[in-house]
């Protein structure tokens, strides 16, 4: 189809008032919105709230640290079918499946590295979704700080530790065990190291 073609229609941008073109209906509308905030905040009503001497707790959808999940036994509930893995949209999770001793008959194969990078994850849940075992889980912990890159890895052993921690807790349900709760609301950046020292003492 050719520029002058006659089936072609030229559309002209809508014409726009003073008020319009000088931005006043937007500019007022954003006053009117601080002001709102302002008077609320002077009748009592406050926005902010003092972190970390008044602990958060996230909505019950929540979605937090992960878990590697322990069957009855004390084992990894995980089978390393990998699922999680290929769900991830961001490929966080590396897992190295091993076979399964023969005391766990129950089971092919099991991971003999499991880990995930916290730092490039998103917390979307996918992962969750797609695991067909139930053995990894997103928690309601959501302090999560660390000093370096390397401790924002999660190996198997650190997925099993916040197990640990928040056995006592459905996964999105909470902020974790009291003990927990306790411990992030002492201190203003709590990893999760810092959480199972507050655990063991």
């Amino acid at each position: 189809m050719k520029i002058d073609d006659p089936r072609l229609k030229k559309l002209e941008p809508p014409k726009l008032t003073l008020a319009e073109r000088t931005y006043l209906p937007q500019v007022l509308s954003g006053l009117a919105l601080t002001a709102h905030h302002m008077l609320g905040t002077v009748m009592g009503r406050h926005l902010t709230s003092q972190y970390p001497e008044e602990v958060h707790t996230p909505s019950q959808n929540y979605r937090g640290v992960h878990r590697l999940n322990k069957d009855e036994e004390g084992r990894v509930k995980c089978v390393a079918c990998m699922l999680c893995a290929t769900a991830c949209p961001v490929h966080c999770i590396d897992i190295v499946p091993a076979t399964a001793p023969p005391s766990w008959p129950d089971r092919e194969k099991y991971p003999e590295s499991f880990v995930i990078d916290e730092l490039r994850c998103i917390y979307c849940g996918m992962c969750e979704e797609a695991c067909p075992v139930d053995a990894i889980e997103l928690t309601g912990l959501y302090d999560l700080t660390g000093l370096s890159r390397e401790e924002m890895i999660f190996d198997k052993t650190k997925l099993l530790s916040v197990f640990d921690l928040t056995r006592e807790t459905e996964p999105m349900k909470s902020t974790g065990p009291a003990e927990v709760v306790a411990a992030a609301a002492g201190s203003p950046s709590v990893s999760v190291a810092a959480l199972s020292e507050a655990r063991e003492s």
